[in-house]
């Protein structure tokens, strides 16, 4: 779906028409308990049932009318020569702070080992050990001292969650920076998308946000409300600083947006973006999670006549304040679980807050929220209900594993 403009994107529920996955891999078999929390995961998913979960989604999608695009394809697509290959694999291995010998080992081996550039890049995403590598030898201090560490690259697990690494807003992109060290080397992909792929022209799309930005934004925070208005997460892994900057260069480009709105959420693992524990399901219907009701702050950010920006705390409720940017005269919050403080608790940390609108009051969720979902039905929306025993574990929902490209103007 290649139209004048690559990406989309002005809305939460419009007709959803072009999606980007990332389909679980052999990255999650290289999780192991010891490596849980240098790779920010909770458990261990059993990837044969989680690659079912993930086709079930994407065949949902398909039968919805939705084109699917996987990140490892396009990256492998966007690879169009040697040059370019070389300056991908070249910064790859310096942002997993390879030098010397070890890098031009490796180099070699990405050069020369893979039939094809899609095996290449499902390897760097899965992970590289060390006895891997033919003639790898322990040279260095840091070879040395971390002799019983079995890998030279880590894994990227958390790939299969494509909303974090670039967020769409409009027609430009967010390519963001990640909070964490393990996952900062995800953007890189969406990088060489961006600026080598034919379908986003060779480098032509707007970046709101950049990899090399000094703090820290996630696309988990990052949702777009109408075509005026923004709402991102000031959260535990999104800084205030990089909501102003972004602020900043969508207002300057005179995008349609008029507004953002900044929502201050408790700095805590189960509410870890935005979208873990508030979406948008219909036009003027949200889920989100009670415990972010009282504790929330909420900023407004706008352009004022002399092209600064103003920055205002609101002191209404979070509904009113939704229902006044939007122009409606209510909005109604779902909150997930209900009013059961157990229910509520239990099926946010499965993201019973999280889903992914496919068209308006049209919605993708997870199966094991079964009070959300009921809730959600009654009140009239319709549900998409995929299985999810197995990618429920890294913590992200139907949104995190989902960056539209393309959805139809409301």
């Amino acid at each position: 779906m290649i139209n004048e403009k690559a990406i989309h994107v002005y809305n939460e529920i419009g007709k959803l028409k072009t999606v980007l996955l990332h389909r679980p891999g052999r990255e999650i078999e290289n999780l192991t308990p010891d490596l849980l929390d240098r790779l920010l995961f909770d458990d261990i998913p059993f990837l044969e049932i989680a690659i079912q979960e993930h086709d079930a989604f994407a065949e949902i999608l398909k039968k919805n009318g939705v084109e699917v695009l996987y990140l490892e394809e396009l990256a492998a697509e966007a690879i169009t020569s040697d040059d370019v290959k070389e300056e991908f694999i070249d910064e790859f291995i310096s942002e997993a702070n390879i030098e010397g010998k070890t890098k031009r080992i490796l180099v070699k081996n990405l050069l020369t080992s893979f039939e094809n550039n899609l095996e290449m890049v499902l390897k760097m995403m899965e992970g590289i050990k060390k006895d891997e590598l033919p003639n790898f030898k322990k040279v260095s201090l840091t070879d040395m001292v971390d002799s019983a560490y079995p890998f030279i690259v880590d894994s990227m697990p958390n790939l299969y969650f494509t909303r974090d690494p670039a967020a769409n807003i409009g027609s430009g992109v967010s390519l963001n920076r990640m909070r964490n060290l393990t996952r900062q080397r995800e953007t890189i992909f969406a990088k060489y998308i961006l600026k080598y792929h034919p379908r986003f022209k060779n480098g032509s799309v707007e970046l709101w946000y950049d990899r090399e930005d000094s703090t820290s934004i996630e696309g988990g925070d990052e949702l777009v409300l109408s075509k005026e208005v923004l709402a991102v997460g000031i959260s535990e892994r999104t800084d205030a600083a990089s909501i102003e900057k972004l602020a900043e260069r969508i207002f300057e480009k005179r995008e349609s947006f008029k507004k953002i709105l900044a929502l201050h959420i408790p700095n805590k693992r189960a509410f870890m973006h935005l979208d873990t524990v508030f979406t948008m399901v219909d036009y003027d219907k949200f889920t989100i999670h009670p415990e972010i009701e009282g504790p929330l702050s909420v900023y407004s950010l706008t352009l004022g006549n002399d092209g600064k920006i103003n920055i205002e705390k609101e002191n209404k409720e979070l509904d009113k304040i939704l229902a006044e940017a939007l122009g409606l005269e209510k909005v109604t919050l779902i909150r997930c679980g209900g009013d059961d403080p157990i229910a509520g608790a239990r099926e946010q940390w499965n993201d019973g807050a999280n889903t992914l609108a496919i068209a308006p009051g049209e919605v993708i969720v997870y199966s094991r929220n079964k009070v959300t979902n009921k809730l959600l039905e009654e009140h009239g929306i319709k549900l998409h209900i995929m299985p999810s025993s197995e990618l429920s574990r890294g913590r992200g929902g139907p949104r995190c594993m989902s960056m539209p490209l393309w959805r139809e103007d409301i």
